[in-house]
């Protein structure tokens, strides 16, 4: 379960402490038998490309300014465009979440998880929630959400107990299941 090499942070960094927790998560949730789901980060890359070169090709065009600046014009408008679906496919979409997954072999739901979390800056309190990758779906179970300090899984050097973190995560995954299936 726990790993040889401890997981250490700089406990008055805040990003850190968030991003050694996101992924004791991630690992958690994919050796419950949840395989990630990439699609929607291989839509942000692709989109990313695209708009990488789109840039590419209006800095590296040809003609000089004045003859370009139609061409231009056209470049920062498609720049713009895409921009603005990749930051709207965010929004929408992802959320806090930070991982999608299928549904896990073998299982009877359809649907499969999406993980998310916050710590607010300034706040010691870290949220996982877990809910399903397709609310509408009648396998759909509630999301199911838990609340604690950091101080709960870090000891003073900064190292995380992941006994602890992953005994608190496996149990809210059960919660979540134990939902799915008083559902039905």
């Amino acid at each position: 379960m726990a790993a040889k090499n401890p997981k250490k942070v700089n406990l008055l960094d805040h990003h850190s402490i968030k991003n050694i927790l996101d992924e004791s998560v991630s690992e958690v949730v994919t050796t419950r038998g949840f395989v990630e789901d990439v699609r929607m980060s291989n839509i942000r890359l692709v989109l990313g490309l695209v708009i990488i070169v789109i840039a590419l090709f209006a800095q590296f065009y040809k003609k000089k300014f004045p003859e370009n600046k139609d061409f231009l014009i056209g470049c920062i408008t498609l720049y713009v465009i895409f921009n603005g679906l990749l930051q709207l496919i965010i929004y929408t979409k992802e959320k806090n979440a930070i991982l999608f997954t299928y549904p896990p072999e073998g299982s009877f739901t359809s649907t499969g998880l999406v993980v998310s979390s916050k710590l607010p800056r300034f706040s010691d309190l870290y949220t996982i929630t877990i809910a399903t990758s397709d609310p509408k779906s009648i396998s759909a179970g509630k999301p199911v959400e838990l609340t604690k300090s950091v101080t709960q899984w870090f000891t003073k050097d900064g190292i995380l107990v992941e006994g602890l973190f992953w005994k608190d995560v496996d149990a809210l995954i059960d919660e979540y299941a134990g939902e799915a299936k008083k559902k039905k």
